[in-house]
């Protein structure tokens, strides 16, 4: 049965119709990237181990380079665009990429990492290198509006990773000579400086609020040192430089991080699952820089 058309009265009344971007999975920047993050984790073991067997051979990057690549710039910065994304929005009071925008940063990203697995070198290379950047403008325009210069570093650390990622790519397409790992190297550097950074104003301040009288610390000397470490790591890695210098190097950041993570009062936590798989995964930073082997 046909209906009668609705007033002007009637019209100016009822809500108005949902924009596909209103839908809630793209109104906080941390919801769609955290949900693709993980199941691209699932699949990506399935994928590595299909490889491994040699049942799949990539016609990009192949081998262990897929790998790493995809668990750095895939999986990692797509959670570390999510919680920068939901962050800046609570630090800045300006909107992140929310709707269709952030719809399209997703976009760019999944492209990135269906582009690695065809022959389309060329293409995989600008789309993955313009993820970065997108999430470098995406925290870059509301940081730089509301004055917070406190935590404008994060603009050029993403656009370090463009490039190092723009070096892995032009390396295989043998545009440049270079490292083969050289790329990775630099953006897993500056990966763990973005986790160092935000494990500890976030570790700390969760113990405290979590556990009564816990007194989790940061040292101000210390807390330079932890950062500035792998600052001189990445100059290292930069420089090429192997052997006994950039051993002591690593194991000079491992002390300064494990030293960190001890005045945070990791043993306080163990009652507290929330607090402890924190103190947990940070444990992880000072294990890699004291056994890591740097590939050529």
């Amino acid at each position: 049965m046909p209906t009668q058309p609705l007033s002007i009265e009637e019209q100016k009344a009822a809500p108005p119709a949902l924009h596909p971007a209103d839908f809630a999975l793209w109104r906080l920047g941390f919801r769609p990237f955290y949900l693709i993050a993980s199941l691209f984790a699932a699949l990506s073991i399935a994928f590595w181990a299909l490889q491994y067997s040699g049942l799949l051979s990539f016609a990009y990057l192949p081998g262990p380079l897929w790998h790493a690549h995809e668990m750095l710039f895939g999986y990692t910065l797509a959670v570390v665009a999510g919680f920068l994304f939901t962050a800046v929005r609570n630090w800045t009071q300006h909107e992140t990429p929310t709707g269709w925008t952030l719809m399209a940063i997703v976009a760019i990203w999944l492209a990135g990492r269906v582009l690695v697995l065809t022959p389309f070198g060329w293409a995989a290379a600008v789309v993955n290198v313009a993820f970065p950047l997108a999430v470098a403008v995406g925290i870059g325009v509301p940081l730089v509006r509301s004055g917070n210069r406190r935590n404008w570093f994060f603009i050029p650390l993403f656009v370090l990773l463009a490039a190092a990622e723009l070096a892995t790519h032009l390396v295989r397409l043998g545009r440049i000579e270079l490292a083969p790992w050289a790329g990775v190297r630099l953006g897993l550097d500056v990966v763990l400086f973005i986790i160092a950074v935000m494990a500890g104003r976030v570790v700390p301040m969760f113990t405290n609020n979590g556990i009564a009288g816990a007194k989790a610390r940061r040292l101000p000397w210390l807390e330079r040192a932890a950062l500035a470490s792998l600052v001189l790591l990445a100059v290292a890695d930069l420089a090429g430089l192997r052997g006994t210098a950039l051993a002591a190097i690593l194991i000079g950041a491992a002390v300064c991080h494990l030293l960190r993570w001890s005045f945070w009062q990791p043993l306080r936590t163990w009652r507290v699952p929330l607090l402890w798989v924190l103190h947990l995964a940070y444990l992880w930073i000072p294990i890699h820089l004291a056994s890591a082997r740097r590939a050529r």
